[in-house]
């Protein structure tokens, strides 16, 4: 219910009742059907131009999406783990928490909660249906109270292959077995003989068939989307559809369906394994920083056809994640639907895909793992568009740029930018974006910043736990720490200076502030009348 008009804009309220939620929207802005596609963990190895892997991927329909849209060339994430990465991004602000809930101590936030209004809110005011299906993993009780009790939407952070009941009913339908491992990836304790960690691998039927492809999970979650949007069109035709499809791949435990034999060993024949995993085994050395020490032994990646074959199944597993995009684009093409549909690809966070001897991702500051894919194709009246920006941008732009093509405002509380309007040609609005970590495999807090200097992008992260400090050429394949090397002992005191006037500044960057300035006191001006504690009593 409109309230009053300003400068062209209604005011609305997400809650008419209340007058709670106020935000403005456009009435000329006609409101097009919305698809949203998210992938669970992708190395920059597949999408990078730059690296030689994302030469040998074949991935030809999530590519369609970048080739008729807007390629965002230097995405981030806020937050290298699933449910951080996943709220920022719904959200539209740096993360209310640091840890996903499997491993979370006891006492810290890790859901959502209902009353956070994330960007689906507001399309759902502005009378869009929306569908969902596969992983959320911000809280289920935050996805239902959004959208509906028919949403399909699991709350951990692997997929319920097992225990989805409709899941088993598709299977049913193609006459197909549930999986298990035909070949089955593992990494080793220290003794470097014992199995630890899977990594998943190749499947096939229980009986011992070949799984077909179609009948994989994600190709599942693809058809699923499918039936939802047809019910959203039958359901009330004159009205918008937001479909959100959150994919777990290629995510490990990978699971490798039958017709992709061959580019096992095309994709197997291009890999070399990566120079700092190499020089770690040559050296039977720990990293010098205790998590990533902590890492490597939870990995345990110390066989060198193990990693190969993670690189490998990393590849192919992206290769069925686009099999299932694929079949999701045809039917929007078949049914008219894909020229006016708004149409955006993007991840939550990255993986380290086999360097240093790591597989997933952590709490540490590897570019790689905070690196996304971010592709926007806007409607069809909205061209021309550019077509590669190299811009830095966040997730955090995702949901103001969504809310955007549906006409609204972004709110005030959102941090990011309008993207459709960068890819017009439009300047991106500043915005201060710090990275954090948290709590995973250990426990380790710390922020982030990404800087340019002496003509490169660098990437500068502070170990709160440790007082370890990274700093990485965000262009290089190998991300080596050059904070102690020499380009970063001339660096020191500006990267100090940057940080110190992020952290500083930000109430909510307060505790990492506390202790950053304590291990870097001799690069600080000597504020001698400062108070170390904070907080004086009155």
């Amino acid at each position: 219910m409109s309230v009053f008009q300003d400068s062209g804009f209604e005011h609305q309220f997400l809650d008419s009742r209340l007058r709670q939620g106020s935000y403005r929207v456009d009435p000329t802005v006609s409101k097009p059907n919305i698809v949203f596609i998210t992938v669970d963990m992708i190395s920059p190895d597949c999408y990078f131009t730059s690296r030689p892997l994302a030469q040998v991927i074949q991935t030809p329909n999530i590519d369609a999406i970048s080739a008729e849209g807007t390629s965002f060339c230097r995405t981030y994430t806020t937050s290298p783990l699933c449910g951080p990465a996943r709220a920022a991004m719904f959200t539209g602000m740096h993360p209310p928490y640091l840890t996903n809930g499997e491993r979370a101590l006891c006492g810290s936030q890790v859901d959502l909660q209902v009353d956070d209004v994330i960007f689906q809110d507001y399309l759902k005011a502005e009378g869009y249906i929306l569908k969902h299906a596969g992983k959320c993993h911000v809280g289920v009780d935050k996805f239902i109270r959004t959208f509906g009790e028919n949403v399909h939407a699991w709350d951990r952070w692997g997929p319920p292959v097992v225990d989805d009941d409709r899941y088993l009913d598709y299977l049913d339908h193609l006459n197909v077995q549930p999986p298990r491992y035909r070949r089955e990836l593992v990494g080793l304790r220290t003794d470097k003989q014992t199995p630890a960690n899977s990594f998943g691998g190749w499947i096939e039927q229980t009986d011992g068939a070949d799984f077909p492809k179609e009948a994989h999970y994600s190709a599942f979650l693809a058809d699923l989307t499918i039936r939802q949007i047809k019910a959203a069109r039958r359901q009330e035709p004159g009205r918008p559809f937001f479909a959100q499809l959150d994919f777990f791949d290629p995510h490990q435990p990978y699971s490798i369906p039958s017709g992709f034999e061959k580019r096992y060993e095309e994709i197997k024949s291009a890999i070399t394994l990566p120079a700092s995993y190499t020089e770690l085994q040559a050296n039977n050395i720990l990293p010098d920083n205790p998590i990533y020490a902590l890492y490597r032994k939870y990995w345990g990646m110390y066989d060198e056809d193990t990693v190969i074959d993670y690189i490998a199944a990393h590849l192919l597993q992206v290769e069925v994640v686009d099999y299932a995009v694929g079949r999701l684009v045809d039917y929007l093409k078949s049914e008219g639907l894909w020229d006016d549909c708004v149409v955006v690809f993007s991840a939550d966070h990255g993986d380290m895909n086999g360097r240093l001897g790591m597989a997933d991702k952590g709490v540490y500051f590897q570019p790689d793992i905070f690196a996304i894919p971010l592709y926007i194709k806007a409607a069809k009246h909205t061209m021309p568009v550019m077509k590669k920006i190299e811009t830095v941008c966040s997730a955090l732009d995702i949901a103001p740029t969504l809310l955007a093509a549906a006409g609204i405002e972004k709110p005030a509380h959102m941090e990011g930018s309008n993207l459709l309007k960068v890819a017009s040609g439009g300047e991106k609005e500043p915005m201060v974006q710090v990275f954090q970590t948290g709590m995973h495999v250990g426990m380790n807090f710390g922020a982030a910043i990404r800087l340019e200097m002496s003509g490169k992008e660098w990437f500068y992260g502070y170990n709160a736990s440790t007082g370890y400090q990274e700093l990485y050429d965000v262009d290089a394949d190998e991300q080596v720490n050059l904070f102690y090397e020499a380009v970063g002992l001339a660096m020191r005191p500006e990267l100090i200076r940057k940080m110190a006037e992020v952290l500083s500044t930000d109430v909510r960057w307060r505790g990492y502030w506390a202790s950053f300035r304590l291990h870097n006191m001799e690069y600080l001006p000597d504020d001698t009348g400062a108070d170390m504690q904070m907080l004086k009593p009155a």
